[in-house]
């Protein structure tokens, strides 16, 4: 796994843009607000990365989410100045989140960097984003004026295993047509794949690029993911029952197991292989990606009770393999603790003979991490003509 130094002093400033400031000299004011201005934030050397802050208190700490490193490193104050900074070493491709956590008196609070632009949002908020070396925004994840676009519809569904009404929101690829079979992608959480991974975006893009074919989507949404999410045999049967064979009656599908997937990440992951474990015949594509597949191999499992139901689950099905689908696509981030548990969770997959597809990233648990697989996940599971080659 990759690690980042975090050792306050540990890395030399001198031969970086920000020893060339504060070595030799106590820099006024004025200084700093040149060294600062028109510089990309934090600042990219190399592998060498310098967090930088400006104000006038008591302490400041890089607050990143790099699973195995103490939470909040402090930041060095240059005597004389309101300036703090902090160098740590970043591998090339990485991307890291991160807030400054500032103190004054008896005040803590957390605070998004004020010198860069880049943000991730999530359902808590917005994080600062750190791009090493190296690390390029995929262009697919854009608007493109120039592609032409699906449609979102909202439904409602009655579900008698669930004891009530669901609400998806349905995506139809442009050019839609009756008389065309379409495969069927549902995807757990998908409201929030879309609003923070651009999932709408990159399945124009990524369709219009002939990187897959056209895809019918039902972006689910439960009220209470936490617990139609742990293994729930409700919550399967709600999917595989109810809401695609209605999807099937009514719209031009494929109907067959390799013409319909599901897709989720973190919980939403767990709720995939789930129901593809109760469902073993109806899913013939699966992605999961950062799975939170908690299990033991001795004793119990360490992440809590919530994870009790999960953890039963994968300890099944890790003791007595089968498979569930035909092709699998699981990535996972190195700075995530989940990555020790979706690497444990390949070999137990390719075992029963599925085609399974492994990727890690040097990325954390969050959805910039998702959105960057989407393009090599769906285009295994639902090649288009760009991809026949590669796979």
């Amino acid at each position: 796994m990759d690690q980042l130094e975090t050792e306050v002093g540990t890395i030399d400033p001198r031969g970086l843009a920000i020893g060339e400031l504060i070595f030799g000299n106590v820099p006024t004011d004025g200084e700093i607000e040149a060294f600062l201005d028109g510089r990309d934030v934090p600042l990219v050397e190399g592998t060498k990365v310098t967090f930088v802050f400006r104000g006038d208190l008591d302490a400041v700490a890089l607050r990143h989410w790099v699973y195995g490193l103490p939470t909040a490193v402090p930041l060095v104050r240059v005597p004389g100045t309101d300036l703090w900074y902090h160098i740590i070493d970043l591998p090339e491709g990485s991307r890291v989140e991160y807030k400054f956590q500032v103190t004054k008196g008896q005040e803590t609070r957390l605070v998004p960097d004020p010198f860069n632009q880049r943000l991730a949002r999530d359902p808590f908020g917005a994080n600062s984003v750190c791009h090493a070396a190296g690390y390029e925004v995929p262009d697919w994840i854009h608007d493109d004026p120039s592609v032409r676009k699906g449609t979102v519809e909202d439904r409602l569904f009655q579900s008698r295993a669930l004891g009530g009404a669901r609400q998806i929101k349905l995506y139809k690829p442009a050019r839609y047509r009756e008389t065309r079979r379409y495969p069927l992608l549902v995807v757990h959480d998908g409201s929030e794949y879309d609003r923070y991974a651009n999932l709408t975006t990159v399945l124009d893009n990524l369709i219009h690029r002939r990187d897959i074919p056209g895809l019918v989507v039902a972006m689910t949404e439960p009220p209470n993911r936490i617990e139609q999410y742990r293994d729930s045999e409700e919550h399967a049967r709600y999917i595989a029952e109810e809401l695609v064979p209605s999807l099937e009656s009514e719209l031009p599908l494929v109907g067959e197991p390799s013409g319909r997937g599901l897709m989720g990440a973190s919980l939403g992951a767990v709720a995939s292989l789930s129901t593809a474990i109760r469902y073993p015949d109806t899913f013939g594509r699966l992605i999961l990606q950062s799975g939170s597949f908690a299990f033991s191999d001795i004793g119990n499992h360490d992440r809590g009770p919530v994870f009790d139901p999960i953890a039963e689950m994968v300890n099944r099905y890790r003791a007595d393999p089968f498979p569930v689908s035909e092709r699998v696509f699981v990535s996972c981030g190195v700075h995530e603790s989940l990555i020790y548990e979706n690497r444990s969770l390949v070999p137990v997959l390719e075992r029963t003979g599925m085609d399974v597809r492994y990727v890690e990233a040097r990325d954390g648990h969050n959805w910039e991490n998702w959105r960057d697989r989407l393009r090599q996940g769906l285009a295994f599971l639902f090649p288009g003509p760009q991809w026949w080659v590669y796979l």
